[in-house]
């Protein structure tokens, strides 16, 4: 196993100008109110938001603003009946009584924790990398750094997700949901559109890749 490390790259604006001013709205919450708030979140996300379980995703770290939008989008889900947001039955259940304060200390607190780091099989990094930062022009695939940075870290404004260090199966769970259609709150459709074109290979390989992408 090995870890990759890429040279640092800057990150290219690749989003308009009323998008940026969308998601430059603050979020605030208090972290230190969201770890006391935060035990039934350590059942699946561990603690400090490190789970140890990979059908559970790694928190620890991850955007605050990014964290405070899907916990948005679950009790949307929640209320909707699955129709608007995300839908998932157990986070449905966690969420239903949380506050906009609940929600934004939680995201405050997570996002103040270190995610644990990962590793990516040496069988996945050529051709990992090359989809990763190049994408493929012929089949119309983005390459993936283009939002989440060469190093997989996201971009807290565009609440592009921090994907670096993550459980490899879990990542492969949310790939196979975009290309399927049954997670649909990703902005304007990307995380659908991109999926859909990816085989079955390519998100075992990119699942395996971005875990040591720091």
């Amino acid at each position: 196993m090995k870890k990759i490390a890429l040279p640092v790259m800057l990150l290219l604006g690749l989003f308009g100008q009323a998008m940026a001013t969308e998601a430059s709205k603050a979020y605030v919450g208090n972290a230190e109110a969201g770890k006391a708030k935060s035990a039934t979140c350590a059942a699946c996300h561990g603690p400090d938001g490190n789970s140890l379980t990979d059908a559970y995703p790694k928190i620890a770290g991850q955007h605050a603003s990014y964290i405070y939008k899907q916990l948005k989008d679950f009790k949307a889900g929640a209320a909707s009946g699955g129709k608007e947001g995300r839908n998932n039955a157990i986070m449905a259940g966690m969420v239903a009584a949380l506050t906009e304060e609940d929600m934004q200390d939680l995201a405050a607190y997570f996002a103040s924790q270190k995610v644990t780091a990962g590793t990516t099989p040496d069988d996945a990094v050529v051709a990992g990398e090359k989809l990763f930062r190049g994408g493929d022009l012929q089949r119309g695939i983005a390459a993936c750094q283009a939002c989440h940075g060469p190093r997989g870290v996201g971009h807290s404004l565009a609440k592009f997700p921090t994907i670096s260090n993550q459980h490899a199966a879990y990542i492969k769970a949310q790939l196979l949901a975009f290309r399927a259609g049954e997670r649909a709150n990703d902005p304007n459709g990307m995380m659908r559109d991109i999926a859909k074109k990816l085989t079955d290979q390519d998100i075992e390989i990119l699942s395996k890749y971005v875990g040591g992408l720091h």
